[in-house]
């Protein structure tokens, strides 16, 4: 079966919800047992059972990606019963807001889970690749990462990060047989998205939704399955030459938008 991960275990921070449950489903169908990392108890055990009913395999573990200590201890325990293949760092929060309205505090929070959540996986997981001298690395960075998108300071800085550990890990570690690549996806429908509306636009949902899948070239936003379809054949052993790599994946955002 062409992209199969038959027989490997994938960590998927953020696995519950959005893009991350998307890529938990996709993985889970090709043959992976996907370890679900996520805050939300309640999203990553939906998702599991997802899993389960669709004769798929999964884990939960509540986890708080900012704590080191957490996803060590987490990591730890899976490999005591598994081999672990796949590290997809997903886990991330966002923030609207150009430097002026953005405090220290915000400033923070999003280090912690945008940048240190990402460290932390990393960090946790190179030990037990470099041993068994192979694994793949998927940061989930974003368009952001590249080009100045309006009121996205904190955002975009922390995501730039992810970008430039993405380069930094898979130099330092070519030569151990770990692929490290990230992910840039332009604006996905989300429950995310779907909340950001409802919350800040009440009145003109549909027309604000419609604005802003228009602000994709393609016409439409991204949908999370086509991001999953992504992150799986970079998991895969068809993309075993590729590594050191942004994607972005924006329906010509980048490109076309000049």
């Amino acid at each position: 079966m062409i992209f199969s991960l038959k027989g490997k275990t994938a960590i998927i921070t953020g696995g519950g919800s959005g893009i991350g449950k998307a890529i938990s489903n996709t993985f889970a169908k090709q043959g992976a047992h996907v370890c679900i990392l996520d805050f939300n108890e309640e999203n990553g055990t939906s998702t599991v059972t997802e899993i389960e009913n669709n004769n798929g395999t999964a884990s939960f573990y509540k986890c708080d990606v900012s704590n080191q200590e957490q996803i060590e201890n987490i990591i730890s325990e899976i490999t005591n019963n598994h081999s672990i293949n796949i590290l997809i760092n997903n886990a991330g929060i966002a923030h609207v807001g150009n430097i002026e309205n953005t405090n220290s505090e915000d400033l923070d929070r999003l280090y912690n889970v945008n940048i240190k959540g990402v460290y932390n996986g990393i960090k946790a997981v190179i030990p037990h690749f470099k041993k068994k001298k192979s694994g793949v690395i998927i940061n989930m960075a974003s368009i952001a990462s590249s080009v100045g998108i309006s009121d996205r300071f904190a955002y975009s800085m922390t995501k730039g990060a992810v970008l430039t550990m993405t380069y930094s890990v898979a130099k330092d570690y070519v030569t151990h047989g770990i692929r490290c690549n990230c992910i840039s996806p332009a604006r996905v429908h989300t429950p995310f998205v779907d909340g950001f509306i409802k919350q800040n636009y009440p009145d003109n949902q549909a027309e604000m939704f419609e604005n802003l899948s228009k602000t994709q070239p393609i016409g439409r936003m991204g949908k999370p399955e086509e991001i999953a379809n992504l992150a799986l054949y970079l998991c895969s052993n068809e993309a075993s030459f590729i590594t050191g790599t942004d994607f972005p994946i924006d329906g010509g955002f980048i490109k076309l938008n000049g």
